[in-house]
């Protein structure tokens, strides 16, 4: 027999061994993320901070809302948190297994946990779409809900810090709901690596291709257009806060975005913390809010110099 041909045979034979343990890796690392995701939202439900409410903001079962009313006086400035899980998974519930809800509630603000639809179910212009609306829901009823309109920053983590960056930067999604770059004070993405699609792309590992893939598809144009920093050039809201832990791709989008906003006049800033790969992803997150995580303090100063505290 051959021996060019045993060996090319053996070669073929490892290469798709290689591309069956990397698919085995991915669906692996998919349910991990997906089966913590769960056990963080089953933790939020049970700590469920006093006084929430749901609310509907549209007519598809994921158009709801977990809201939080102030601790203290009324009207109170409204932070509105996206959630994270790839564009494709995840919830409100997400955001309540750590302290940020109570934190901020006792910070005097309003708080308020969407749900978004789903890929591929939905496209990510309509996740976008979703997040100006349901901001739109309770603006539209900021004086039963004790919150004040003028004072309004959206925030999201991973997937989410993509979306309210995309929201903050290009305003058609504001505009379809009715509100404009004037209706939002300040945008805080936490930890999010999608803000150039197409260099996300081509630099994402296997773990994240797929992903990116289902979400923004193969058409470059696409991809740019769901891109904040082909979107920073002037209007933009006001003030951006780029959280991020020690992750490569992470940090890197997040120095890209943030100078494309400083070229275009937007007052940025960075919070930059240890931590690195998925459990700092992760940490970030579920962290956020307590006292003694490093993130807490520079958000608490941010907001307040946003709101005029």
């Amino acid at each position: 027999m051959n021996k060019a041909w045993i060996a090319g045979g053996v070669s073929l034979a490892m290469a798709g061994a290689g591309v069956a343990d990397a698919q085995i890796g991915q669906r692996l690392r998919e349910r991990i993320a997906a089966r913590a995701e769960k056990r963080a939202g089953e933790q939020g439900a049970r700590q469920r901070a006093p006084g929430a409410q749901t609310l509907t903001y549209g007519t598809d079962p994921l158009q709801v809302m977990d809201f939080w009313s102030p601790a203290g006086a009324r009207p109170a400035p409204l932070v509105l948190y996206v959630h994270g899980g790839g564009w494709k998974r995840g919830s409100k519930d997400t955001a309540i297994g750590n302290a940020l809800p109570g934190h901020l509630r006792d910070q005097g603000y309003a708080f308020a946990s969407i749900n978004f639809r789903l890929v591929p179910a939905a496209t990510v212009e309509q996740q976008a779409s979703d997040v100006a609306q349901a901001l739109a829901y309770l603006l539209a009823r900021a004086d039963k809900l004790g919150i004040d309109r003028s004072k309004v920053v959206i925030t999201g983590h991973s997937a989410g810090a993509h979306l309210v960056a995309l929201v903050g930067t290009d305003e058609q999604y504001l505009r379809k709901a009715g509100l404009a770059f004037a209706d939002i004070d300040g945008v805080m993405p936490n930890d999010g690596a999608a803000y150039d699609v197409p260099r996300q792309m081509e630099q994402a590992g296997r773990m994240m291709a797929d992903t990116y893939k289902q979400a923004f598809g193969t058409d470059p144009a696409r991809q740019k257009a769901l891109s904040p920093v082909f979107h920073a050039a002037a209007p933009n809201a006001p003030r951006f806060l780029l959280l991020h832990v020690q992750r490569k791709d992470g940090v890197a989008q997040a120095e890209e975005l943030g100078a494309a906003l400083k070229q275009a006049g937007v007052k940025v800033e960075y919070g930059s913390f240890p931590g690195t790969g998925l459990q700092g992803h992760a940490e970030i997150n579920r962290k956020l809010g307590e006292p003694d995580y490093p993130a807490t303090p520079v958000m608490d100063a941010w907001l307040k110099g946003v709101f005029g505290g």
